[in-house]
């Protein structure tokens, strides 16, 4: 869980003057030459290597367009990526497990401390979606705000046609079914970023529940658990009358499973799809904040027309490799924006490095 300081933190890193991102979009790896002096060392056979890339669900399917972009031009180099959750994908890279773990989330203060080798690299930014299996309203971009899905999760509100529900979509005759809340059961970026949303509009939430990767969420009966972000498809799709949330790199697959996506409000009040324009007027708010250690919190940030739930996707990286030759595979793998831009068709136009995956 994380430390109760860390939202206070991070709010008064948004107050920080505007620094820059030092790296490019993927760059994962160009972290990896700020004082690493093994990649000094002298070369070793390409074709010997191989990295391992382990975590976040939501990047997973971006991050294998990237290993097989990167693979075609370094024939040498094998990278093997696992889809294990951002938790386990921070745990490996501190392990050694993995060269690249990769996260939805920021490491916490303890783990910054605790492993001071390990650092965070900003390499993408992504959002999530509220999504719901309502028989009849799937169709129907429902309204939903920070404390009306607290309310959910923690057993508050229990009814699809709970009048907090109602109140925000008027003309609307919802069902009076129980509601079945989905969370995630492994530890998660994802669930990092949505007890973030929900600490940060709901004060209750905040100091009972708080925010992490993994939490003691509220006993509520009715709610399942559903592991990666796949399994929170399966797991809505099969459940008539559940809601969850998912990472918007698998939009398709929730387009296919016909499950409708909500409207989360806004700082500004506004009830948003995640869109490029929105994901990017979120972004422009606080991007430019981006501290030295890369660790931000871009969810529900100010302005007009900024969907609330984006996040920052990390690479977990160790500056000490013990392999060389894996510290200097690890570092060629800068320089790949463009393969985000072919295969997105956009990037921030207020910082190149960052790219919507949507």
């Amino acid at each position: 869980m994380t430390s109760k300081t860390t939202i206070r933190q991070r709010a008064a890193i948004r107050r920080c003057e505007p620094a820059q991102l030092a790296t490019c979009v993927n760059a994962v790896i160009v972290a990896l030459t700020l004082g690493m002096h093994l990649l000094t060392a002298a070369p070793v056979r390409a074709d010997e290597i191989t990295l391992v890339e382990s975590g976040s669900t939501l990047i997973y399917p971006l991050f294998n367009v990237w290993a097989t972009e990167y693979m075609k031009t370094h024939p040498g180099v094998r990278i093997v990526t696992n889809s294990t959750g951002s938790d386990q994908g921070i745990k490996q890279a501190f392990s050694g497990a993995a060269h690249i773990g990769t996260s939805d989330a920021y490491m916490s203060d303890a783990e910054i401390r605790q492993n001071p080798q390990i650092i965070n690299v900003a390499m993408a930014i992504s959002a999530q979606t509220v999504n719901y299996n309502l028989p009849g309203f799937d169709a129907a971009a429902l309204k939903l705000d920070g404390p009306v899905l607290a309310g959910i999760y923690a057993g508050r509100i229990r009814a699809w046609d709970d009048k907090a529900i109602a109140a925000l979509n008027p003309g609307l005759a919802l069902p009076h079914h129980d509601i079945i809340p989905v969370r995630r059961a492994d530890g998660a970026g994802d669930t990092f970023v949505f007890t973030q949303y929900l600490s940060f509009t709901t004060r209750w939430w905040e100091e009972k529940f708080y925010f992490g990767r993994s939490i003691a969420w509220p006993d509520v009966a009715a709610a399942l658990a559903a592991t990666g972000n796949s399994g929170m498809l399966e797991t809505l799709q099969r459940t008539p009358y559940s809601i969850g949330y998912i990472g918007v790199s698998f939009h398709k697959e929730i387009a296919k499973a016909q499950l409708g996506t909500a409207l989360p409000k806004s700082y500004s009040g506004e009830f948003l799809l995640p869109t490029p324009e929105t994901i990017q007027a979120a972004a422009a708010a606080l991007t430019p904040r981006t501290p030295a250690d890369q660790r931000l919190t871009l969810v529900n940030a100010p302005g007009a027309r900024a969907y609330p739930l984006i996040n920052y996707e990390y690479a977990v990286v160790s500056t000490k490799q013990a392999n060389p030759a894996i510290a200097a595979a690890i570092r060629r793998g800068r320089g790949q924006s463009a393969l985000c831009r072919a295969q997105y068709g956009r990037c921030q136009s207020h910082c190149d490095m960052l790219c919507v995956t949507l």
